[in-house]
């Protein structure tokens, strides 16, 4: 079930971003490991194309806010990679249990 959540995760990221995803990832801190360079590199080069990215996602507005205002500049982009990872994970934990009743 948890391998299911993590390929459907990767699908969702690969749409979200824009990106392929290798099938070999089986773990979520695989998914966060890929995403930190993206990450990173929008914090860098296309700032206002990842704020979209975290408001389409529902990423959650204090939560983006603590995470640009409060993380370590050296953590940021594990801090943002993770949070998309796991509200991606969340959204398709929620879809599954309330397609499954």
């Amino acid at each position: 079930m948890e391998q299911l959540v993590i390929k459907d995760t990767a699908l969702l990221l690969e749409k979200t971003f824009d990106l392929k995803i290798p099938e070999r990832l089986s773990t979520e801190d695989e998914l966060v490991a890929l995403m930190i360079p993206i990450i990173h590199q929008m914090l860098n080069r296309n700032f206002e194309k990842l704020l979209q990215i975290c408001y389409r996602v529902d990423l959650g507005e204090n939560k983006l806010q603590q995470i640009l205002h409060e993380s370590d500049p050296e953590m940021m982009a594990f801090d943002l990679a993770k949070a998309l990872v796991e509200r991606q994970m969340l959204k398709i934990k929620i879809k599954r249990r309330y397609s499954e009743n």
